[in-house]
C-alpha cells in the first residue's frame, strides 16, 4: 500500500506533536507511533520543564547547562535553547498547560546541578500535562492523522535525498511517500534491563539512520537517573524524581550516612551510589524525603507518594530503596540548528536527535524544553522549503 503526504512524522511525543502543531494547516501531515498515543517517554516526565526565569539568569542558565554536559555542550544550540525557553512556554500555556503558581506568579522549583530554581511544573507529572494537552490540540486539527500500531521500519531514499518512510502496521506494510520526513521515535531505553523508558523504546531511528550512512554523534551518551524505586520486578522502572531532591530529599547508605551531595549532576550522584552499593554490597540505597513538609509532598508529588504506597513505602514516614537505571540518550541523529539531518528531505528532533544541547550529560529538565525548541525550528524549516518549492513551481 502506498499513501502520500506532505509530512510524516514518526513519533507521538513532545517533539512530534509539536512539531505537527507549527506546521501550516495547508499542509498534510501523518504521524505514526509504533504502540498507542499515550506510550511515549514524553508522558513520564516528571520534574518539570526549565525556563530563563530573567535577562539576569542567562549566565548562570548557561554555565550549568555547559557544566552538567562536561563541557562537550554545542554552544550555538544551548544559546538557542535558553533564549526561544519563555516563548515556549508561553505557546504551552496557550494550548492549555497549566504550571503551578502561587498568587498569580509561576512557583519555580530546583534539581540537580542548577544554581538556581528555574524549573517550571504540575504536580510530579510535568511531562502528562504538557504532553496530553499538545495531543488533544493535534488531534482536533482536520490536517493531521494519526496512525497508532505502526512501526517505522525504513525511510525511503532516492538519490541521496529522503522520500519519506516504510511502516508496518495493523494492515501490513505501508509506503510513506512524502516531501518531507521528521524523525521523533525517542530513546533507547528498551534495550537495557534497567530503564525508566517504556521497553517499545528500542533506537530505531538511529538503526535507521546508522544503515543509510546518515550521520550520527556520541552514541556512547547514555545517561543514568540516580534515584529510581528499587523493585524485583520486571519492567519499566519508577523515576523518583531529582525535583524531590531539589526540594530537600537526602541520600543515605545502610550505615545512615550521607555520602554524596544529592544537588551533584545526575552522573556524579550516579557515580557515588554505584560505588557505595558496592562497597557496602547491597542493591540499593536509601533516599529520605524526612526533611520535606508532608504537606509539600502530597501537594507537590502527588503521584510519587502514590506510587511508593501501592509498593509498600510511605515516604511521609519512612526512607524508600533507590538504584541508578539507564533514563536518556544524549546522542542520536547528528542535526543542524534547524534539525535538519545530513540527509536532504530529513528531520529529526526530540531524544533520537543530537544537537549537542546536552553534551556528554544533560541537565535535569532540559529535555521537554530542547524537543519543543528545536521540533518547532523543524516545522519552520519545513513550511519554508515548501513554500519555495511552490513558488518555484508556479
Amino acid at each position: 500500500m502506498t499513501k502520500k503526504t506532505d509530512v510524516v512524522i514518526a513519533g507521538t511525543g513532545v517533539a512530534g506533536l509539536y512539531g505537527a502543531l507549527n506546521l501550516p494547516r495547508s499542509l498534510q501531515v501523518l504521524m505514526i507511533t509504533k504502540k498507542d498515543v499515550k506510550s511515549s517517554d514524553s508522558f513520564l516526565a516528571q520534574g518539570g520543564i526549565c525556563v530563563l526565569r530573567d535577562a539576569d539568569d542567562y549566565d548562570s542558565y548557561f554555565e550549568d547547562t555547559m557544566r552538567a554536559g562536561h563541557y562537550e555542550n554545542r554552544k550555538e544550540s544551548v544559546d538557542i535553547m535558553i533564549r526561544s525557553s519563555r516563548h515556549v512556554i508561553e505557546e504551552l500555556e496557550r494550548y492549555g498547560v497549566e504550571f503551578a503558581k502561587k498568587n498569580g506568579a509561576y512557583r519555580y522549583t530546583r534539581e540537580g546541578a542548577h544554581s538556581r530554581p528555574r524549573i517550571l511544573f504540575h504536580e510530579d507529572i510535568t511531562g502528562e500535562e504538557i504532553t496530553s494537552k499538545l495531543l488533544k490540540k493535534v488531534q482536533e486539527l482536520p490536517n493531521v492523522t494519526i496512525w497508532e500500531e505502526t512501526e517505522m521500519t525504513d525511510i525511503i531514499e532516492e538519490d541521496g535525498r529522503c522520500r519519506g518512510i516504510l511502516a508496518k502496521g495493523p494492515d501490513g506494510e505501508t509506503e510513506i511517500r512524502a516531501s518531507y520526513t521528521l524523525l521523533a521515535t525517542g530513546g533507547i531505553g528498551g534495550q537495557y534491563r534497567h530503564s525508566t523508558n517504556f521497553p517499545h523504546l528500542t533506537g530505531d531511528a538511529v538503526e535507521i539512520a546508522k544503515r543509510h550512512g546518515i550521520r550520527t554523534e556520541h552514541l556512547d551518551y547514555v545517561q543514568i537517573h540516580p534515584t529510581t524505586l528499587y523493585s524485583t520486578k520486571p519492567g519499566r522502572r519508577f523515576l523518583i524524581s531529582e525535583s524531590v531532591r531539589g526540594e530537600g530529599a537526602v541520600l543515605y547508605n545502610h550505615k545512615k550516612e550521607r555520602f554524596v551531595d544529592e544537588l551533584k549532576p545526575r552522573d556524579v550522584v550516579t557515580k557515588a551510589i554505584r560505588e557505595e552499593m558496592e562497597k557496602e554490597g547491597t542493591d540499593y540505597v536509601w533516599l529520605s524525603m524526612e526533611h520535606i513538609s508532608k504537606e509539600t509532598i502530597l501537594e507537590h508529588f502527588p503521584h510519587i507518594y502514590r506510587h511508593c504506597l501501592e509498593e509498600g513505602y510511605d515516604v511521609t514516614r519512612e526512607w524508600i530503596p533507590v538504584v541508578p537505571a539507564q533514563h536518556y540518550f544524549m546522542g542520536g541523529i547528528w542535526v543542524d540548528s534547524v534539525s535538519h539531518t545530513s540527509m536532504p528531505g530529513l528531520y529529526a528532533a526530540g531524544e533520537t536527535s543530537c544537537n549537542g544541547v546536552h553534551g556528554a550529560n544533560r541537565l535535569a529538565s532540559n529535555s521537554l524544553l530542547e524537543s519543543l525548541v528545536f521540533s518547532e525550528r523543524a516545522a519552520k524549516d519545513i513550511a519554508k522549503k515548501l513554500e519555495k518549492r511552490i513558488i518555484i513551481e508556479k
